[in-house]
């Protein structure tokens, strides 16, 4: 499957795959396609990691950039999210990044384009490319998953990374632990433990920390005391492992969910993870191209044949 729409649709292999070709992008190393190719890249939210991170690989691998605003598109006349594509498709564009509002929006494109469809986040439901970056974080850190404990800190319920990242670190061989306001438990995110932030701390190689996420809530969150409660402060801050590094997918909201002093302190890869999001997007163009390829070569075999 060309497309990367979830976590859940890669092997194990895949992943290690794809680890491997952003390893190699990072040290410099790496492939290019051979002929021209188009990608368009198509957010319905707000973003500058995500968007001018995979902006910024695909220029890296040679690709032609093909810019969306839905503000000035035919979005605004009705035109959905299929017809978008489609026209896209038709006019020669090669794959489609997507970030949309609605969880699953790729559910009613599956089998109806041709062309690969990667998820930049959909709702609150998943965010592959973030689980593969900051899985590249982890692995450089620790060579590996198996018997880490990485713990996940804020709103469960409403993160697409919390709901990417417990689901293939458990499948890893790692231990999830959550902790946060018992109204962001999320009951259909089974791959991990929730416990009390000052354990789940203390336990961890990895803290990795969420945003609240407001536009998400039917009403807005007071964040007093928010840092207090369930942040990383300072205090808790010196109770964690030697070895143990803070990660956040950022946007940070200095002073909320992380005290602003540690955001850059030595044991932070919050700048790292941003660093990497571009090698491991790279690596996931590649595989959606290659896949791509072999497909149509395939069904040109079967034609010819």
């Amino acid at each position: 499957m060309s497309s990367l729409l979830t976590m859940n649709q890669l092997t194990n292999e895949e992943i290690f795959m794809i680890l491997e070709d952003a390893e190699q992008y990072r040290l410099g190393k790496g492939w290019k396609p051979s002929n021209m190719l188009f990608v368009s890249n198509l957010f319905f939210e707000p973003s500058t990691r995500t968007r001018f991170s995979f902006e910024v690989a695909e220029k890296k691998l040679g690709l032609e950039v093909l810019n969306f605003s839905s503000e000035h598109s035919s979005v605004q006349k009705g035109e959905t999210l299929y017809d978008t594509i489609k026209t896209l498709e038709s006019i020669g564009a090669h794959a489609v990044v997507i970030r949309h509002q609605n969880d699953h929006f790729f559910e009613d494109l599956i089998g109806k384009v041709s062309i690969p469809i990667i998820n930049a986040g959909d709702g609150c439901g998943h965010h592959p490319t973030q689980s593969l970056l900051d899985l590249l974080t982890i692995k450089q850190e620790f060579g590996g998953f198996k018997d880490l404990t990485v713990s996940i800190h804020g709103d469960i319920r409403h993160s697409r990374v919390a709901r990417s990242n417990a689901e293939v670190l458990i499948r890893l061989g790692a231990n999830v632990l959550f902790s946060g306001p018992s109204e962001w438990h999320d009951p259909l995110n089974i791959h991990g433990k929730y416990v009390d932030v000052d354990e789940a701390i203390e336990k961890s190689d990895v803290v990795m920390l969420l945003r609240i996420q407001h536009e998400r809530h039917d009403q807005k969150t007071s964040v007093e005391n928010y840092l207090a409660q369930y942040g990383l402060t300072k205090e808790r801050e010196k109770q964690m492992k030697n070895h143990a590094i803070i990660m956040h997918p950022a946007p940070v909201n200095r002073g909320v969910e992380i005290e602003s002093d540690l955001i850059e302190c030595g044991r932070s890869r919050i700048f790292k993870q941003m660093e990497n999001g571009v090698f491991a997007r790279m690596a996931v163009l590649k595989r959606a191209f290659q896949q791509s390829k072999q497909k149509q070569e395939v069904i040109k075999h079967v034609i010819c044949s």
